[in-house]
């Protein structure tokens, strides 16, 4: 039952990563059982556009009356975003047609003009989803529609007391309107936001939407707001992860500096939503905080989120797991120690798998004659650039190792700036050109090594982001992390397992003093860096007749030790972490 609210959008989602998969490799099967699926969602469209088929088969009759707890937009965006990529994916309008026709009747719906509704979502999407259908479309009633969701937002009077009201003070679920007027951001209207509150995915898809309005409609307030949220976020409510919302009741980011590590929930969805809200900020105005940002959330939060085999999925990621205390009187709680095999709400997976599969739209940007490049993988990518046709091939083994090669394959001389990241952990990049090492100096912008030249076609660049192990701290006023440091080595954060150091792991210590050694296991884990380390465990076992006692010295032995990559945990068996 709780399940169906969101079944239409984790087809949608899987739909999308459909789309983005075909792209780059095209696969004939795949592409006739979507085809097939949108078939069936097209006979289960009503006459007047309407599209959902928990209302459809519950009471057609109710659809618009609960915004707040149901999620009738929140399903509608995933489904437009899937018409959006399998349109730009094959050129096929089926769907795009189908979401057309659905966006049209809830313009019919919500708007400012007297007789609709003037309500918005109670979990947005929608508003970043209009606006993907505006661009590819080019109908302003779409970016209209968007804009007047994130407009009214925080309004009052409040309308989901209205439609409470009206509905006959009914709840769906219950509890939910207990969570108050944070939980949606709904509590002011958006340009008066200055901290990141409540539902942490409702959050960073509302702040996508705001970054693209404000870009599209040159709205310096609305950027502004969005500017002011993220740095509110990344500076004092985002995990070293990149994982984001702390607190498990109402999915929800807490205070400021609120960051526990066992009882953190970071949903993978929250750390993906965060990538989008980055991506837009970074198209806006090309900064290395937001692309850090990106890597450092794929890596590690979002990868967390589903085992090496693809298999099974943690809906949240905590940064610290003993088993045992994952269970209270044989009650799970909402931390679990192992990876799960699906969810009744089954948003994270197939929101993971739309991510990893769009991972190429993530790599670069341009403007002007300026090209970006804000990722660096493996690929090879043909774009419209400085008014030709131009190739870009990445080799690189990276984040395991630090030489990334570039070539460029040009149709004749141009000039252009190319941009290279240089990424806040690496302290000596190296840049060459065609084998000549080319000093960076003081060409840098907003950290990108900045490369203005004449470039020739068959051009080679190779930039070197040396790495070594780090000591990460935490601003002091995360009292969870006081006298803790995370090791981070190349954008990769990492953990101890208890496969590898045994169990009590918070018995260990790192002394100042020792060296690290970073290296390749090839057999491990599908091949991925380790550290290890001569760190130091308590020395035996406290007397189990003594709770407290004055007169037991603690002693400690050396021990080493041998840390994983966080995101690859829990794929051995279940363990500390």
């Amino acid at each position: 039952f709780y399940g169906m609210v969101f079944q239409d959008s984790d087809v949608a989602k899987w739909l999308e990563a459909v789309a983005y998969s075909l792209e780059t490799h095209p696969n004939p099967k795949l592409e006739k059982l979507a085809d097939e699926t949108i078939d069936l969602i097209g006979r289960a469209q009503l006459e007047d556009g309407y599209l959902n088929t928990y209302y459809i088969i519950n009471g057609i009759d109710k659809r618009w009356t609960n915004l707040q707890e149901c999620h009738e937009l929140y399903c509608a965006g995933h489904m437009i975003e899937a018409g959006v990529a399998y349109y730009k994916a094959t050129g096929k309008r089926k769907l795009l047609d189908i979401v057309c026709r659905f966006a049209d009747h809830i313009e019919t719906v919500f708007g400012p003009e007297p007789g609709k509704k003037k309500g918005y979502p109670g979990h947005q999407e929608i508003e970043l989803a209009l606006f993907k259908l505006y661009e590819v479309t080019g109908e302003e009633k779409y970016l209209n529609l968007a804009k007047f969701f994130i407009d009214e937002r925080g309004k009052e009077p409040y309308y989901f007391d209205i439609e409470w009201e009206e509905r006959g003070k009914t709840e769906h679920f219950h509890g939910m309107r207990d969570l108050g007027r944070q939980y949606a951001q709904a509590h002011l209207p958006v340009r008066q936001q200055t901290k990141a509150v409540g539902h942490a995915v409702r959050a960073v898809y509302m702040y996508t939407a705001m970054a693209d309005i404000a870009s599209e409609t040159e709205d310096k307030e609305l950027l502004k707001a969005c500017k002011i949220l993220w740095d509110n976020i990344v500076t004092k409510q985002m995990y070293i992860t990149g994982g984001i919302g702390s607190m498990a009741h109402g999915e929800a980011f807490s205070y400021d500096y609120d960051l526990p590590n066992d009882t953190a929930y970071a949903e993978t969805c929250a750390a993906i939503g965060l990538i989008f809200f980055a991506w837009r900020m970074l198209k806006i105005e090309p900064n290395r905080c937001y692309a850090d940002v990106i890597e450092k959330a794929l890596y590690n939060n979002v990868l967390a989120g589903m085992s090496l085999d693809g298999k099974r999925f943690f809906y949240v990621n905590p940064l610290e797991v003993v088993p045992e205390a994952c269970e209270k009187n044989g009650t799970k709680m909402h931390v679990k120690p192992t990876r799960q095999k699906w969810f009744p709400c089954a948003c994270c997976p197939p929101n993971l798998s739309r991510l990893i599969a769009s991972l190429g739209q993530y790599i670069y940007t341009h403007q002007g004659d300026t090209l970006y490049i804000h990722q660096y993988i493996d690929n090879k990518s043909s774009m419209e650039f400085c008014g030709g046709n131009m190739c870009v091939t990445q080799k690189t083994d990276y984040p395991w190792d630090e030489k990334i090669d570039i070539e460029l394959a040009l149709q004749g001389e141009k000039e252009f700036t190319l941009a290279l990241r240089i990424p806040e952990w690496c302290k000596n990049p190296q840049v060459s050109i065609n084998g000549q090492i080319v000093e960076i100096g003081d060409n840098t912008k907003n950290g990108y090594a900045i490369l203005n030249r004449i470039w020739k076609d068959g051009d080679k660049i190779q930039l070197l982001l040396p790495m070594e192990v780090l000591r990460m701290r935490s601003n002091p006023a995360v009292r969870e992390n006081i006298g803790r440091v995370a090791l981070q080595y190349g954008p990769i954060i990492y953990c101890l397992e208890e496969v590898d150091n045994g169990p009590d792991l918070h018995e260990v210590k790192l002394p100042l003093d020792v060296e690290f050694e970073a290296k390749f296991d090839e057999d491990l884990l599908g091949g991925i860096n380790i550290i290890e380390v001569e760190g130091e465990r308590v020395d035996g076992k406290w007397p189990d007749e003594f709770l407290y006692s004055s007169d037991i010295d603690i002693t400690y032995n050396t021990s080493k030790l041998t840390f994983i990559p966080y995101y690859a945990w829990d794929n051995r068996g279940m363990g500390e972490m």
